[in-house]
């Protein structure tokens, strides 16, 4: 029973193609060997005919019958290859010249080319000859033997016959191997996806070392599950840290309110122990906020508010900010910025960003450290902001930037671990990046974005590509009013 599923198959499609491109392919050279063979010969055979009759015209009007008779005899004689046809009959189809005995009963009109069997010299043979009249009722019979060149012609048509058949079965056998392949190859990738979706997420294409598209293709799936699995990667991370994070203020505001419900002997014990489990819940709605103001900012739904914009008075205002701070833990906040710094993006949200890693900073610099924030312009605007504090190691450094990550030397400060996610998400929209360095003792991060001009180009060709879909989160709206503070 015929399977319907093997002719829906792709790979059935592939060597069925390729089946029959190399049918086409032999059919095209067989063709061209025929007319450049059998069509040769037909071809010449007629041009030979076609000269004869040409000098018998012009012999004809020169010398009349006798010439004629003449010439013909000579051709006969002189016709090494011996193929050469003549016959020369009166208008009773009487015999007056030529090497045949009778004139052919099948050739009765003249300009048609036939091809036919005669008797000449005893032998039968096979014979290409065409009828001419000539004034005073004559006829005029001119023909090739052509015996030789059918042979020919036949045992070609055979050889092509034959060679017809091992091309359809190198074709049968190629279509199979081809299908094989294909189905080899696509069940290497079927494999893995099925391996992907029962939650062996280690599972890869293997590669055949061979470097073809089909390396290429494989190398782009393991790529594409590389990341797949960092993603899924960081959700756990994040979900743990959220729940880790959260459950801390969470279970505080339940026994702060239920040792209140208990224990609260005055309107006023209650009410305090009320604003403290609301510091706790605006802890909670804060770490809400931030990640919600990432995704905005991933999505790039804020591009709209883009403008040029003058980076120092923003590097004044947040100086300004925590100038206070500064002083009242003897820290020395310096900043070095040229006259004028132009850039072009969202002053809120660059601002946000330099004063997170100021906030930073702070909170990590021992007292009577210094805290730099320094901006140079070349190819690109650098922000980059120095402490002296602890530092993160070079390893720690990458996972720095994802969501709720903290170090080991930061557990104990104050924070959410989304102040730098938020940074590098900023600095993505604006087609800039985050770089963290050793800033010997302590850390130097440096915030880079594009000169003015570069990200007006690129925010027209961002506008010019389809919209991304933001991401939707179902939240109270409490939840996401703006916030300016440092995360």
């Amino acid at each position: 029973m015929i399977d319907r599923g093997l002719f829906r198959s792709a790979g059935f499609r592939f060597g069925a193609i390729y089946a029959l491109l190399l049918a086409l392919s032999a059919t095209a050279l067989a063709l061209f060997l025929w007319w450049a063979t059998a069509g040769l010969l037909d071809r010449q055979t007629e041009a030979a005919i076609n000269a004869d009759a040409q000098g018998l015209s012009e012999r004809w009007a020169d010398g009349g019958l006798p010439a004629l008779v003449v010439t013909i005899e000579d051709r006969l004689a002189q016709n090494i290859d011996d193929d050469a046809i003549y016959l020369l009959t009166d208008a009773n189809m009487k015999r007056i010249a030529g090497n045949l005995a009778s004139w052919p009963p099948s050739v009765t009109t003249a300009g048609p080319w036939y091809e036919l069997r005669v008797m000449r010299a005893g032998i039968r043979s096979l014979a290409s000859v065409q009828r001419y009249e000539l004034p005073g009722g004559f006829h005029l019979l001119i023909g090739r033997d052509v015996q030789v060149r059918a042979q020919l012609r036949a045992l070609l048509t055979d050889a092509l016959l034959w060679a017809a058949i091992v091309v359809i079965l190198m074709a049968t056998v190629g279509a199979l191997v081809v299908r094989n392949l294909f189905r080899r190859t696509l069940a290497n990738i079927s494999t893995t996806a099925a391996a992907i979706a029962g939650g062996d997420f280690a599972k890869r294409v293997r590669l055949t070392g061979r470097g073809d598209e089909f390396d290429q293709v494989a190398e782009v799936i393991n790529e594409m599950l590389d990341r797949i699995g960092r993603l899924m990667d960081g959700v756990r991370q994040v979900s743990n840290a959220i729940a880790h994070d959260l459950r801390t203020p969470i279970t505080r505001a339940r026994t702060r309110l239920e040792d209140a419900a208990l224990h609260a002997e005055t309107p006023d014990d209650l009410r305090a122990a009320i604003e403290r489990a609301i510091m706790d819940l605006d802890g909670i709605v804060g770490v809400f906020q931030a990640l919600l103001r990432i995704a905005e900012i991933e999505a790039g739904s804020r591009r709209s508010s883009f403008a040029r914009l003058d980076i120092v008075p923003l590097l004044a205002e947040v100086a300004d900010l925590y100038d206070a701070l500064a002083e009242e833990r003897g820290i020395v906040l310096k900043v070095e910025t040229p006259p004028a710094v132009p850039a072009y993006g969202d002053k809120a949200m660059i601002q946000q960003a330099i004063a997170n890693l100021v906030d930073n900073a702070m909170k990590f610099s021992p007292e009577g450290g210094t805290v730099q924030l320094k901006v140079s312009v070349s190819s690109m605007v650098f922000i980059a902001v120095s402490d002296q504090g602890p530092g993160i190691p070079p390893a720690e450094r990458e996972k720095a930037t994802n969501r709720f990550y903290r170090g080991e030397s930061s557990r104990s400060t104050p924070g959410s671990g989304l102040g730098l996610s938020l940074v590098l998400a900023v600095a993505h929209l604006h087609g800039g990046d985050l770089r963290l360095e050793d800033n010997n003792p302590g850390l130097r991060a440096i915030l880079t974005l594009p000169l003015p001009d570069e990200a007006e180009a690129r925010r027209s060709a961002a506008l010019a590509a389809p919209p991304l879909a933001a991401p939707s989160l179902a939240v109270p709206p409490s939840l996401t009013a703006p916030s300016d503070r440092p995360l």
